[in-house]
Order: C-alpha cells, then structure tokens, then sequence
C-alpha cells in the first residue's frame, strides 16, 4: 500500500498520459487497504485472515464525451495501458452535457482540518483472537444462550487520495477497529438468533470485548418464545440500532441524481416541513475520529456540516457536480466515488438530533404499541415513499416493554411516518448514523 504521497505522485503521473493522450480533462483516485480479521466458534480459532489490495479509477474526458477504467496493477506501464484505453473508450463514448470535473474554482485550497482518523495502531492476531474469543465467551455465559455463531475481530488501514487536472492533488488515511459477537438462544423451532458489535477509528475507543459479547447475549436471550400479532394500528417506537434506516431512505430521495430523474417521492419537497419542527438531522464530515470523516469529497471539494432536515424543514439536496448541472445548482460537497465509474452523491456521519422527552416518557402513554428491534427486506419504493418491511421486537403494554413479537410486517408511507416522528433524548454517537430512539404514531402492524 502506497502512503498519500507516492499515491499522489503515481496519480499525477497518469493524468499528465491522460493529457498527452488527447484528454481535455481527467482525474483519478487511488484506493488502498489492508486488514486483518479474526474470527471464532465455541471458543477455538476458525479462521484469521489478511488481505491487501489497490486500485486506481481514472475517469477522462474528451470534449462532453468520458469513460472510466480501474487497474490493480499499479506499474508505469499498466497504467499507460489504462489511460490509453480510456481516452479511446472516451472517444466512442455518448456526449453528455452534464459530465465534467468539479468547478475548479470551488475546489479545497484551504488547510484541511485534523479529523485524527488514523492512530498508527496495528494489532497482532493474536490480540485480535482475545477479543474475539472474550466478546464470544461473554456471549455465551449470559443465562440462556444455547450456540453460536461466533465472535469476530478485526482491524484495518485504508489510503486515499484524489488527483483532478483541475488542480486538485490531496489524500488522507484512516484505521479501523472492530469487535462482534453473534449468538443463539433457546432450542428446536424456539432458537433465536441475535449479535452486539462496535467499529471505531482509534482501537482505544473500542468498547471493552465482555461487554460487547454481554450485550449479544441478553439481546438474543430476551427474543426467545415470540408472540405473534394480529393486523392493526398502532404506535411504532424504532430502537437506535433500526432506526437509522429511516434516515437512509430520506437520504435516497434526496439526491440529485434522484431528484433530477424524478424517482424520488421527495423531487418536489425542496423547502417543505417533512418532519415536525422538533426534528434536526445533520451531516457532519468533520466530526473528529468520525467512521464517514472525510476533508474533502469524492471530487476535490470542501465538506461542511450541514442540517439536512433543518427545524422540520428539508434544506436541500445531496449533490455532486453532474447532477448539480441538470439541476441547474451548485454541487454540495456531497460527491461520493470508488474506483469504477462516476462519482455519485451521499451523505459522512449523519445523525438526527435528540428530541426533549426521555425515552420512558416516549412510550409512557403507549397502552399498546410495538418496538422495533429487528427489519427484514427491502421493501420501500422509492417513487411513492410507500413503506413494508418484516420486523420483529417487542411488545409495548402501558408504557413498558413486554414480551417478544416475531414475524409482523410494518408498513405506512415514509412522507406521513416523517410527519408523525417523535424524537427522545436518548441520542448515542456509535455508528456512522446514529439516531435516538423514536416513535412513529399511525403505521399499521399486519401479523398472523
């Protein structure tokens, strides 16, 4: 794996190829990574792996025509073979009015910020076999939990960096940490199945292994001997762990590609109050040691918080340069891109901002209700915000947790469960999204 220097070098080479070649313009990313991951059953090692790899995306243009092409094979004379073929693949390519590099007069040019996304850190196998075999033995001591699937560690360290012939020449590191536990309880038709897990950027960060493997345990335990419901009406409360899937739908309408093929069942809520004025949701790309942290986005642009959902109010959309120019805006700082293809748009840390009432008294008044724990399927469409996924939780009775529900369907329109959201204050910064718990007035349940 290249450091961001010799990345930067070996990218600059090839754009200046690319110009000698015949392209009008040109940029290209480099993407390198390695890791190692740890994985056991019933305390004995099933299987350590090590994998390294690189690639570098070049994307050409020639006049409004462009291709991408990707190689693994990093050599001066791969990548003299790469960019040929690109400028001639370019060169066949269909116009398209909207392609082209970021606006060079929007490029970063300033000192990136610090984001601390890399402690220099790397464990050995062993160390990562001790906090896989803890989290699982963890898992398995808790009172009820019958097999398992397994504990897992890992670690890892990614390099990036991005080159435009628009003047643009940055990259940025990172590491990453990982513990998971995956365990069952009960027996026969009874056994349900349920896991814990904590990712981080600084291996000091992560959460203790026992703990992660308690928190597997007791989760999988407390679904044992699930009820199942009829069909009906009914107040819905999200746990964190699923209810940042809610957000990943809001971000899929919301971008420009989205918006500027009308397939979004938001393409005319620019300005609207979608969600009750309580609610906030933000990105924040700067957030120190943040999982989604980036200084710049996939093409050479400046990131900045922004709220999203701002008072109840959507502020905007998510969009890189191609989709800003059908849209007739400006791109946000949003581009997204791997090593394949163009760049696409999409949010860092996401987070919705934590509401006023404390989680009991969220569900307080609920005589009978539904929390939500586990979804299953895909099923949300995108044009009409229609919403129908399988799920499984647990029963709310006057105000408190009962027993286990198993395979009911939720469903209702995403446009009318954003209107009815209701935030508690019980907001936890973990993942790359987070959300607080929150509750959904007038879904509908369909069960047995």
């Amino acid at each position: 794996m290249l450091t961001v220097d010799a990345a930067l070098d070996r990218l600059t080479h090839a754009l200046s190829a690319a110009r000698a070649a015949g392209a009008d313009a040109a940029d290209a990313i480099y993407v390198g990574d390695a890791s190692t991951s740890v994985s056991v059953r019933l305390g004995a090692l099933e299987d350590i792996g090590r994998s390294e790899g690189e690639e570098v995306g070049l994307r050409v243009f020639v006049g409004a025509r462009s291709a991408s092409v990707s190689s693994s094979d990093l050599s001066p004379a791969a990548l003299a073979a790469v960019v040929e073929r690109a400028v001639a693949m370019a060169r066949e390519a269909p116009e398209d009015e909207f392609a082209g590099l970021a606006p060079a007069d929007r490029l970063l040019t300033d000192h990136a910020p610090d984001l601390d996304l890399d402690d220099g850190g790397d464990p050995s196998g062993e160390i990562l076999k001790d906090l896989a075999v803890a989290a699982e033995d963890a898992a398995r001591a808790v009172s009820g939990v019958t097999n398992s699937e397994g504990g897992g560690a890992s670690a890892g360290r990614a390099v990036i960096a991005l080159a435009t012939t628009g003047g643009f020449a940055r990259g940025y590191r990172g590491t990453s940490y990982g513990v998971s536990a995956s365990v069952i309880a009960g027996a026969g038709t009874a056994m349900q199945r349920d896991y814990a897990y904590h990712s981080v950027r600084h291996f000091a960060d992560l959460d203790p292994a026992d703990v992660i493997g308690r928190e597997a345990g007791e989760r999988a335990t407390a679904r044992v001997d699930p009820a199942k419901l009829g069909t009906q009406a009914l107040p819905i409360v999200f746990d964190p762990r699923v209810g940042t899937s809610l957000l990943g739908h809001l971000v899929g309408a919301i971008t420009g590609s989205a918006i500027a093929r009308g397939t979004s069942f938001l393409r005319d809520s620019l300005g609207a109050e979608l969600f009750a004025a309580g609610v906030t949701i933000r990105d924040e790309p700067h957030r120190v040691r943040g999982l989604r942290s980036r200084p710049f986005d996939g093409e050479g642009l400046p990131t900045a918080a922004r709220a999203i959902i701002d008072a109840g109010r959507l502020t905007g959309w998510l969009m890189d340069s191609a989709s800003a120019r059908q849209l007739g805006l400006e791109p946000t700082g949003h581009a997204s891109r791997g090593v394949s293809g163009p760049p696409g748009a999409g949010p860092t840390n996401l987070h919705m901002a934590p509401g006023t009432i404390s989680r009991a008294n969220l569900l307080k008044d609920i005589r009978h209700g539904f929390y939500v724990t586990e979804l299953i399927g895909m099923g949300v469409n995108g044009l009409t915000g229609d919403y129908s996924r399988g799920a499984s939780g647990f029963l709310i009775v006057d105000g408190e947790l009962a027993g286990p529900v198993a395979e009911v369907t939720i469903a209702g329109n995403l446009k009318d469960m954003f209107r009815h959201l209701t935030p508690a204050d019980d907001l936890v910064f973990r993942h790359a999204t987070n959300v607080p718990t929150f509750r959904v007035d007038g879904m509908t349940l369909a069960g047995a």
